[in-house]
């Protein structure tokens, strides 16, 4: 049995904290935290967690509890600190996506993970989700040949107030706009479907929200050897409709589900039917995976338990959490720089370290309000 606590009690939270509910025969939530004292006491109150204890002091809880993992929900800018405070205190870690604003403060969570000898995980829970799964062993067959184009469509809506939040629209506290904070989820998979790209162009703006120094919508193209993939990232769009959209040599694949394959009359124009056997076997090989126990984060904080019960590496790595940052920080650089930026970024590139994007990103207005909580839940798109 593992004792966990949760460290930030913002929305967020409540998805660890239902899915370490979901586990009571593997976890025991013994603590929560969070800089307002009060509202660790009303997130403990309103799961019913009588015996759990509230902490405003990260030492004072690690000093108090026998912790052997913890959540980090708190604000991006926090991330850093945090992590490297619970892992030099001998706990698992398990951070909130983006896992850092920069890739510096990644390389630092990394190196205490190393030092510290624990796990290290980075929440990207669009992994354990079947679609994505039958999408991933399509891609893995190698049955649509090689990759021409993919459309990644991380399309978010939220209103004027979703930046009155106080850490919410900064370059300092945010760490960035939808690109960041939004689209990791897509840039995750991205990385996890095709690979790291070889190159990144992008153009950003802020369109509706003049409350907010940070970017509302970006469109970056991404260069895989002879193929491309563009990535929009909003949260403008209306309706906040995802997909993924991958052309192959041999057939196209989408999530939400869909497949077509051409097949060439004599003049090169396509045939009314397509091939059929073929769009057949890729049903079938989506079709073929049992369906996941759990999903989401449930499904990714079961495998962080599971990897520290058996003593192996979790699915998805610190390693992971800062690939996806790497690319987000390229995407920035192309639209600051106004180049294409090749990838990975080195150690000496002025975009590696903290500080960086806060020094040169564009303000595209000033933020005009700070509110310390919101009232609310939640809302994902299609």
């Amino acid at each position: 049995m593992l004792n966990v606590a949760v460290i930030g009690a913002g929305n967020i939270s409540d998805s660890h904290l239902r899915a370490y509910l979901d586990a009571p025969d593997e976890v025991r939530i013994v603590a929560l935290a969070d800089l307002t004292l009060e509202r660790a006491d009303a997130k403990r109150e309103a799961f019913a967690l009588a015996d759990a204890r509230s902490y405003a002091d990260l030492q004072e809880m690690f000093a108090a509890e026998d912790l052997d993992l913890v959540s980090i929900t708190t604000p991006p800018s926090a991330h850093r600190p945090v992590a490297v405070q619970a892992l030099e205190a001998g706990i698992h870690v398990i951070v909130e996506k983006p896992m850092a604003p920069s890739l510096e403060d990644c390389d630092a969570m990394l190196a205490a993970q190393r030092r510290s000898g624990k796990l290290l995980s980075v929440i990207a829970q669009n992994r354990f989700r079947d679609e994505m799964m039958g999408l991933k062993a399509v891609l893995d067959s190698g049955k649509l040949g090689s990759i021409s184009h993919t459309r990644i469509a991380s399309e978010w809506w939220r209103g004027l107030s979703y930046y009155d939040l106080w850490w919410r629209g900064t370059w300092a506290s945010e760490g960035g706009g939808c690109t960041l904070n939004h689209a990791i989820h897509h840039v995750d998979l991205a990385l996890w479907l095709l690979g790291s790209p070889q190159a990144v162009a992008a153009m950003m703006t802020n369109a509706q929200h003049h409350n907010a120094e940070v970017e509302d919508l970006s469109v970056a193209i991404l260069q895989y050897g002879r193929g491309l993939a563009e990535l929009t990232s909003s949260v403008v769009h209306h309706g906040q409709q995802q997909e993924i959209v991958v052309q192959g040599e041999h057939a196209r694949v989408s999530q939400p589900w869909s497949v077509r394959a051409e097949t060439a009359q004599p003049n090169g124009f396509p045939t009314a039917d397509g091939d059929t056997a073929l769009m057949a076997e890729l049903d079938a090989v989506a079709e073929a995976l049992p369906p996941l126990e759990h999903t989401g984060h449930a499904g990714q904080l079961r495998d962080v338990i599971a990897a520290i019960r058996d003593g192996r590496d979790p699915l998805i790595t610190g390693e992971d959490g800062r690939r996806a940052i790497e690319l987000v920080t390229a995407i920035y650089a192309a639209v600051i720089e106004r180049r294409t930026i090749d990838l990975p970024l080195p150690a000496d590139d002025p975009y590696y370290r903290a500080g960086t994007l806060e020094a040169r990103a564009p303000h595209f207005f000033e933020k005009t309000a700070s509110v310390a909580s919101q009232d609310g839940g939640i809302t994902v798109g299609a």
